[in-house]
C-alpha cells in the first residue's frame, strides 16, 4: 500500500501511509485508538474508498469494491467480534455461501468432510456437526479463522483476535497463526497487547494520528521505544508534571481480588476519600474493564468490593449508585448523553433514575440544579432546552459530568473524560476533578494521556495486558509510568518511585 489517504467529511483519517506485507510473516499493526489501524484495513479490503494512493497485490494494482471481492482474491479478515451465526453448525459457518452441492441441493456429508479437513489444517479438534453457539468464544474465534482460510487465503487479517481470550486460548491461537505463517500465509495482526506483539510478530508498522511513524523488525525495536512511537513522546525528554497536593482521608472503596475471566485479572485496589487515583495503560490494558467492575456494569466472577469497610453486593449499576458510586463512560455517545434530549433532561437523568420514575424530580428543584451546574461547569450555550446533540464534544462531556454531580456521589469514576475535546474544556474538567477531590470526593481517573493522569493523580495505578502491575506515587513522572506500561521494568521494585506491587496495595 503506497501513499494511502482516506478522507471522511471534515476529517483526513489517513495521510499518505505506506504499508508492506510479505508472504510467510506475521506483521503487527500498532497504534493507539484513532491512529488509523482499522481505517487502513478497511482501505485494503475495499470498505473505504481511497482519496489517494494505490494498493498492489501480488505485484498487480488492485481496487476492491468491497470485502467480498477482497476475499475472492484471497484476502480474508477476522474481526474482534465473531461475525458468524451461532445457531448454525460449525460446518455451516465455515462454508456459508460456498456450500458443496449435489443434484442442486446442499451436500451435508461433503460439507462436513471439507470442514473437517479445514479444521484439521489448523489443528482444531471440533465436531463439524456441532452447533457453533455451544462452543466458547475462543473456539468460535478459531472457527472464524478456519472459515477465512477456506478460501485459500494468501493474506489473513486478524483484528484484535485475542481481546476475549485467556492465556491458554491465546497460546492455541498463536499455534494456529504459526502454522499458517509457515505455510506461506501473510498474517496482519492488530492488537493492543505488547507482550503478544513481541511473542508472535516478525515485523511491525506503527501509526499515529493517521500517519506512518515507521516500520520496524520486532526484534530491533524495544518496548519502550514502541510505546514512545505510539504516544508521540521521547521518554527521555518527558517533563515532570506537578500534581495536586492534599491529604487523602479514610478508605472509601476497597476491591479485593476483583476480576473477570477474559476481561481483567484479579486485582486489589483501595480508593480513599479526597484523593484522585489514576489508571494508566495503553488501550486494551484493562483500564475500562476495571472501571466497569467497580461500578457493577460488568459482573465480577472473583473477589469482592467493600464500601466503608462493609461488603457491597454489586448486582449492577443500581447497587453502585445507591452506594454513592458514579461512572462516566469513555463512550459518551453510546453510553452517556442522550443526543436527542435537552440539556435539562440529560442533566437530571441519573437523579431521576435514582429516585425512581414514580417520584419525579419537582420542576423547581430541577430548574435550580440545572441552572447551578450549567453555571458551575460553564456549559455553553447556557440554554437548558438546547438539544445535547447540537453541543460541542466538550460541552457534552460537561453535561455528562453534571448529571453525576447532581447525585452527589462519594466516588466518581471518569473514563477518558477529556478525550476528543478542545484544550480549554480539557483544562476546565481537569480543574473540576482537582476541586472535587479537595472537597472530599474520591475520584478514579482514566486517560490515555499520561501527562494528564500524572498531573492530577495522587496515586497512579499502572496496567498492562489486563492486569495491574504497579502503583506509583510520590515523585512519579511520566517516564516511570511509560517504563512500566512498556514492560521495561518487570519488577515494580526497580521503578524509581514505586509505592508497592499492586497485589499489596490494600495491605499498604
Amino acid at each position: 500500500m503506497r501513499g494511502i489517504s482516506v478522507e471522511f467529511p471534515g476529517v483526513r483519517a489517513l495521510e499518505e501511509v505506506d504499508f508492506r506485507l510479505f508472504p510467510g510473516e506475521v506483521h503487527a499493526l500498532m497504534g493507539e485508538n484513532g491512529a488509523g489501524k482499522s481505517t487502513l484495513i478497511k482501505a485494503l479490503t475495499g470498505v473505504h474508498r481511497l482519496a489517494a494512493g494505490e494498493v498492489r497485490y501480488a505485484g498487480e494494482a488492485v481496487s476492491f469494491g468491497g470485502p467480498a471481492q477482497a476475499q475472492a482474491a484471497g484476502i480474508s479478515t477476522v474481526y474482534q467480534e465473531v461475525n458468524l451465526c451461532s445457531n448454525l453448525t460449525v460446518a455451516e459457518n465455515i462454508l456459508l455461501g460456498r456450500e458443496p452441492r449435489k443434484f442442486g441441493r446442499i451436500d451435508g456429508r461433503a460439507m462436513r468432510g471439507r470442514s473437517a479437513e479445514l479444521l484439521a489444517r489448523i489443528g482444531l479438534d471440533v465436531d463439524p456437526g456441532s452447533v457453533l453457539g455451544s462452543h466458547p468464544i475462543a473456539v468460535q474465534q478459531l472457527v472464524a479463522i478456519a472459515r477465512a482460510v477456506a478460501v485459500d487465503a494468501r493474506v489473513l487479517v486478524l483484528d484484535e483476535p485475542t481481546s476475549s481470550l485467556d492465556a491458554d486460548e491465546v497460546a492455541e491461537l498463536f499455534r494456529i497463526i504459526r502454522v499458517l505463517r509457515d505455510e506461506g500465509v501473510a498474517v496482519l495482526f492488530v492488537t493492543h497487547f505488547l507482550e503478544q506483539v513481541y511473542e508472535i510478530s516478525d515485523r511491525m508498522t506503527v501509526l499515529r494520528n493517521g500517519r506512518l511513524v515507521g516500520e520496524h523488525l520486532t526484534a530491533s525495536l524495544s518496548r519502550i521505544d514502541l510505546v514512545s512511537a505510539m504516544l508521540g513522546r521521547e521518554v527521555g525528554l518527558l517533563e515532570e508534571i506537578e500534581r495536586r497536593s492534599g491529604t487523602p482521608g479514610e478508605p472509601l472503596l476497597v476491591a479485593e481480588g476483583l476480576g473477570r475471566k477474559g476481561s481483567v485479572e484479579p486485582f486489589d485496589l483501595t480508593v480513599r476519600a479526597g484523593e484522585v487515583v489514576g489508571l494508566a495503560g495503553l488501550l486494551g490494558s484493562g483500564r475500562t474493564e476495571v472501571a466497569r467492575l467497580l461500578y457493577g456494569a460488568d459482573r465480577a466472577d472473583s473477589g469482592r468490593v467493600l464500601v466503608d469497610g462493609e461488603p457491597l453486593n454489586l448486582r449492577g449499576p443500581r447497587s453502585a449508585i445507591a452506594a454513592g458510586i458514579a461512572f462516566s463512560s469513555e463512550d459518551r455517545k453510546a453510553e452517556g448523553v442522550v443526543a436527542d434530549l435537552s440539556v435539562r433532561d440529560n442533566l437530571i437523568l441519573a437523579l431521576q433514575a435514582a429516585r425512581g420514575w414514580a417520584r419525579p424530580v419537582p420542576r423547581k428543584v430541577a430548574d435550580e440544579l440545572v441552572a447551578k451546574y450549567i453555571e458551575a461547569l460553564d456549559i455553553r450555550p447556557a440554554d437548558p432546552e438546547k438539544v445535547v446533540g447540537d453541543l460541542s464534544g466538550g460541552n457534552q462531556q460537561k453535561v455528562l459530568l453534571a448529571r453525576w454531580l447532581v447525585t452527589e456521589p462519594r466516588l466518581l469514576i471518569l473514563d477518558e473524560p477529556t478525550r476528543g475535546i478542545d484544550v480549554g474544556a480539557k483544562a476546565q474538567i481537569q480543574k473540576l476533578v482537582a476541586d472535587l477531590a479537595t472537597e472530599g470526593m474520591a475520584v478514579v481517573f482514566i486517560s490515555a494521556e499520561l501527562e494528564e493522569v500524572v498531573r492530577i493523580s495522587d496515586r497512579v495505578v499502572v496496567m498492562r495486558d489486563r492486569r495491574m502491575v504497579a502503583e506509583l506515587g510520590g515523585d512519579a513522572g511520566v517516564d516511570d509510568v511509560m517504563e512500566l506500561i512498556a514492560g521495561h521494568v518487570d519488577d515494580p521494585a526497580e521503578a524509581r518511585v514505586v509505592v508497592a506491587p499492586i497485589d499489596k496495595a490494600v495491605a499498604s
